[in-house]
């Protein structure tokens, strides 16, 4: 495990994840902000790249399950399942390389609260784990969803810049927050 949040377990994705990995990355819907759905190819490049960066940053998009209330996170049929994926990644943002944190979600688990809960977790990680000085979060500017889960972390938007992807020039915000002051004990 590498982190736990009162209703959630954030873990590295496994060879049994793919199903629900792709069960989010090939619904329509959830997949708008990168111009569709992924096709099994697609799927099994982005769980290849997150397994690598395991390897070679430490950190990446973690699977995202549901921890039993009351428990260490065991016993239901829905604990321990991924439905979704949040994390933390090295990513180009507005010409710089930056931590950025990443939330994407089963679209049956949507407004519940865990996307902010997650992505929270993930914030506090990279600062007092990583070290960093500022997280980010790039949004495409349709996403209205994953910018209102980046202004309830806190971040405000420092930027915008264009990104290539799929064929089509996407425009996006840079939201980002900065470590918080430490306070003298």
């Amino acid at each position: 495990m590498i982190l736990t949040t009162s209703r959630l377990a954030l873990r590295e994705m496994t060879e049994q994840d793919v199903p629900e990995l792709a069960a989010i990355l090939q619904d329509a819907t959830t997949m708008t902000a990168y111009e569709g759905p992924f096709d099994d190819a697609m799927v099994a490049a982005w769980f290849k790249r997150m397994r690598s960066r395991y390897a070679t940053d430490g950190f990446g998009l973690w699977a995202v399950t549901l921890r039993e209330p009351g428990s260490a996170g065991t016993g239901s049929a829905s604990a321990g399942r991924m439905v979704g994926q949040c994390g933390l990644t090295v990513q180009r943002v507005m010409g710089e390389d930056v931590v950025e944190v990443g939330y994407l979600f089963n679209r049956a688990h949507w407004g519940q609260g865990y996307a902010t809960e997650a992505a929270a977790a993930c914030v506090e990680y990279a600062f007092e784990n990583l070290g960093a000085e500022r997280v980010y979060a790039q949004v495409r500017d349709t996403n209205l969803a994953s910018m209102n889960v980046a202004i309830r972390l806190g971040m405000t938007v420092r930027g915008r810049f264009v990104k290539h992807y799929r064929g089509v020039d996407m425009p996006h915000l840079a939201f980002a927050m900065d470590r918080p002051a430490r306070t003298a004990e």
